[in-house]
């Protein structure tokens, strides 16, 4: 197992978190010299925010641990290719490098949509790499969008005979 896949799994336990709260599994850490020193997962139904990503979560964490809002040094390792919020976030952040899961054709902003990653102009741009762990990342998402849609279903049933 290659460093990337190690901590990409760590990134797995955290989404798997989010889906067992009800939230999209979207999961991360953060790494410095080797060492995870951030977790986060979804967390916008539970906290009731926009901003309950776990990117930004993690993004909180880590400029704690590291005692500045720069993240020069670390890698964030994602099950899926950030939002354009995240992005942005992550762009903000200065950190140095992405390692995404999955990529999400719908809103992806890292090269799905759009790349605000590396995109011209920015004073920052984030190194990347796609599809660690890609079925796996993608079998999370779509197991929980499956199990979603058959839930809303069977309300539906549920409330016709009534």
């Amino acid at each position: 197992m290659t460093e990337d896949e190690r901590f990409m799994k760590e990134a797995i336990k955290q989404a798997k978190k989010a889906a067992k709260i009800g939230d999209v599994p979207i999961g991360c850490v953060i790494v410095q010299d080797g060492s995870i020193i951030a977790r986060g997962y979804n967390q916008r139904n539970k906290k009731k925010t926009t901003l309950g990503h776990g990117e930004i979560l993690a993004i909180k964490k880590a400029g704690k641990v590291v005692g500045d809002w720069r993240l020069e040094d670390c890698t964030m390792y994602i099950t899926l290719e950030p939002c354009p919020m995240c992005a942005g976030a992550i762009v903000q952040a200065r950190i140095k490098k992405v390692v995404i899961g999955t990529m999400n054709p719908k809103a992806g902003c890292a090269g799905s949509v759009i790349n605000l990653l590396q995109m011209e102009g920015f004073n920052h741009k984030v190194e990347m790499e796609q599809g660690v762990l890609e079925e796996e990342c993608k079998k999370l998402m779509q197991v929980f969008f499956k199990s979603l849609r058959e839930k809303k279903k069977q309300e539906k049933e549920e409330i016709g005979n009534v």
